[in-house]
């Protein structure tokens, strides 16, 4: 029995941990309200909140906007995913390549994805094609630029036992460098749904009427900050399942990384 109560009370501990900070802001946030020191009109309470979520889940249109956006999100982010994941292992395994897309990578980099809106809207209309491409310039750069990284980073002792051995090309890589390079890999993927969650308010911007970056946008304009926020915290927790479930399939691929992690 007492086996079974340690692990039990370590569970609780880290749960605790993990949400306790949340919890003691909400407490906060909450206090200071019932203390008169929050404008409600500016900052509403998580009280208000809570009931503003409800009913817009309620009415059905919170699940609307979350669908559409999730949809956006998922299109954008894959296609980054097969091209930044394709390019940046051919970049990483091919000095000639590099050399040929360095610059382009280099340049595009820092360009933030909402200055590609007016081109975005020549481009492809203000149809959900805009859209779509806001996201995935936002999502490919992160993936493409730790996937060369994490391929660079193979161990020179390998490549040296693999020559010396006359290792196949293809099995060194597919046996070797590419098992070696994903952690940086999947730090790549995460980091690139992050920052294709953060472009979704910036897409929605492009004519849009619907989706959650639609719905943020249009509580601003009526002042209702209660609605801003719902919003915000959605694709907040959103964005969490999301990444949750890359890193279980990091912690899947990669055990030996759960097993070195750290309390």
């Amino acid at each position: 029995m007492d086996h079974d109560i340690i692990p039990r009370l370590q569970r609780i501990k880290h749960l605790l941990q993990y949400i306790g900070l949340s919890v003691a802001i909400i407490g906060v946030w909450q206090a200071l309200f019932y203390l008169g020191y929050l404008n409600p009109v500016l900052l509403p309470p998580p009280s208000q909140i809570a009931l503003t979520f409800w009913d817009l889940l309620k009415s059905g249109d919170l699940i609307r906007h979350i669908g559409i956006s999730v949809l956006r999100v998922l299109e954008g982010f894959g296609i980054a995913a097969v091209l930044g994941l394709g390019l940046g292992i051919a970049i990483g395994l091919s000095r000639t390549i590099d050399r040929w897309t360095d610059l382009v990578i280099q340049v595009g980099k820092p360009i933030p994805p909402i200055a590609w809106i007016p081109l975005a809207i020549l481009w492809f209309g203000i149809g959900e094609q805009s859209k779509v491409y806001i996201i995935f310039l936002g999502a490919f750069f992160p993936i493409i630029i730790n996937t060369i990284d994490g391929i660079r980073q193979t161990d020179h002792k390998f490549v040296e036992v693999a020559r010396i051995l006359a290792v196949p090309r293809f099995k060194f890589v597919r046996q070797v460098v590419l098992p070696g390079a994903l952690p940086a890999i999947m730090t790549g993927l995460r980091v690139g749904l992050m920052v294709a969650w953060m472009c979704v308010v910036a897409a929605e911007l492009i004519a849009a009427s619907s989706g959650i970056g639609y719905l943020i946008m249009d509580a601003r304009q009526l002042s209702q900050s209660d609605v801003v926020l719902v919003g915000m915290i959605t694709i907040g927790v959103i964005g969490k399942v999301m990444d949750s479930l890359i890193k279980l399939l990091e912690n899947r691929l990669i055990r030996w990384k759960v097993a070195f992690s750290g309390n």
